[in-house]
């Protein structure tokens, strides 16, 4: 199987709600995301037409629409975090159904990824670090 990355950058906010330490408070990163997609052709014969997978454009363009612009630069709070914390309304707010860690994060962006993809691009993987060294990771099973 041939496949194509992409990488991502965007800066959001979160907190943990629950969380026995400082992820509990309000706090940022800068997210780092790798999508990788195949198509649907076979590894023992030459990519056909244009002899691509992919378009990387093609690929920047759904990712941007579908995930990274509502994502970035936001503040990402849990439905329960926002029942006992007052937040101010001038804030750019995108309420989450779960609590807003990477591996749920990961979760959303699949599922957004997933309804914007062409129906032949098949999603591998996605890699979301939360920091330099610390990653969550969906693989296609």
């Amino acid at each position: 199987m041939i496949t194509i990355t992409k990488i991502f950058r965007f800066e959001a906010a979160h907190a943990i709600h629950g969380y026995p330490g400082a992820c509990a408070n309000l706090h940022g990163h800068s997210y780092e995301l790798h999508v990788r997609v195949a198509g649907a052709h076979r590894d023992e014969k030459f990519i056909g037409g244009t002899g691509i997978v992919m378009d990387f454009k093609e690929l920047k363009k759904v990712v941007n629409e579908s995930v990274v612009n509502k994502l970035d630069h936001k503040l990402i709070l849990s439905e329960q975090f926002l029942k006992t914390t007052k937040l101010e309304s001038t804030i750019a707010l995108l309420i989450f159904p779960a609590e807003p860690t990477a591996e749920n994060l990961l979760i959303y962006i699949r599922n957004e990824l997933k309804k914007s993809l062409p129906a032949d691009i098949n999603l591998i993987s996605l890699k979301l670090y939360e920091t330099q060294d610390s990653y969550a990771e969906w693989l296609a099973g």
